[in-house]
């Protein structure tokens, strides 16, 4: 049993919204159910490997709080940005260590709009920043960014089904400076478990390491499938029926904006 405390209202609304990320990607117009109370700051807009520009996420923002949200790998360009495990430098933070190459190249891709649209969200709410799968590894990459170029905001992590992003020098500057960060991981999902611990790339033969960012709250369901497994909703499923109450009150309204497998 997964002894760790968690906010479980929290981090079930925040799962519905990583949800609407892909309901953005998939809407041809890149339109979604938002939260009652948000309002749309703006889209981002990203590439992967060889890609056109593509959505991979959203800012929105309320009276209370602002969120982040970044979708996971919806196309066979990102399958392969998500394979090139080699490591590179993380530029954003002196010292920031080596990261996942493929999905660093994503965030550099988008990383100047979502600058911008923090700059437009007011200095005193605190910012949310999540993701489920891929989205887990960009919402990883950007929080130390974002509390390096702003660093009056408070800065809130909540992952699902992220693999791992960068080395230990990185892991260890991500811990120093997000004081707040919940990792919820499958310990059936498959992804949760890449790249591994050691790493060697078939291009540079170079042998790199990985670890996890710190707050791990595990879920231990098998759906019998890795996909499965892997999936968003299994996920709030899961963890909806770890608090029910908490699930009623956030999916009351809109209606519709919560994922379901019913």
């Amino acid at each position: 049993m997964n002894k760790r405390t968690i906010n479980m209202k929290t981090t079930l609304f925040l799962a519905a919204v990583c949800d609407q990320t892909y309901t953005q990607f998939h809407n041809r117009d890149g339109t979604f159910i938002m939260p009652e109370g948000y309002h749309l700051v703006g889209d981002m807009t990203g590439t992967s490997y060889k890609s056109a520009r593509e959505r991979f996420g959203f800012v929105i923002a309320s009276d209370k709080a602002a969120v982040i949200a970044f979708r996971g790998t919806g196309t066979a360009t990102e399958w392969i940005s998500d394979l090139i495990a080699r490591q590179t430098d993380y530029r954003y933070v002196k010292d920031g260590g080596m990261t996942h190459q493929g999905f660093t190249d994503i965030y550099r891709s988008l990383r100047g709009q979502l600058v911008e649209l923090v700059s437009k969200v007011p200095s005193g709410l605190p910012l949310f920043v999540t993701g489920h799968s891929l989205g887990g590894a960009l919402a990883t990459l950007a929080a130390p960014d974002l509390d390096a170029s702003f660093n009056e905001r408070k800065i809130k992590v909540y992952t699902y089904a992220s693999p791992r992003v960068g080395d230990p020098t990185f892991v260890r500057m991500f811990n120093r400076r997000i004081p707040v960060s919940v990792r919820v991981a499958n310990k059936y999902d498959i992804v949760t478990q890449l790249p591994p611990l050691l790493y060697r790339s078939p291009k540079t033969e170079k042998t790199y390491i990985y670890l996890h960012v710190k707050g791990e709250y595990k879920l231990e369901q098998n759906a019998g499938s890795i996909s499965a497994n892997h999936s968003l909703t299994h996920y709030f499923d899961v963890l909806a029926s770890q608090a029910p109450l908490a699930k009623q009150q956030i999916c009351a309204a809109p209606a519709g904006w919560c994922p379901s497998s019913a």
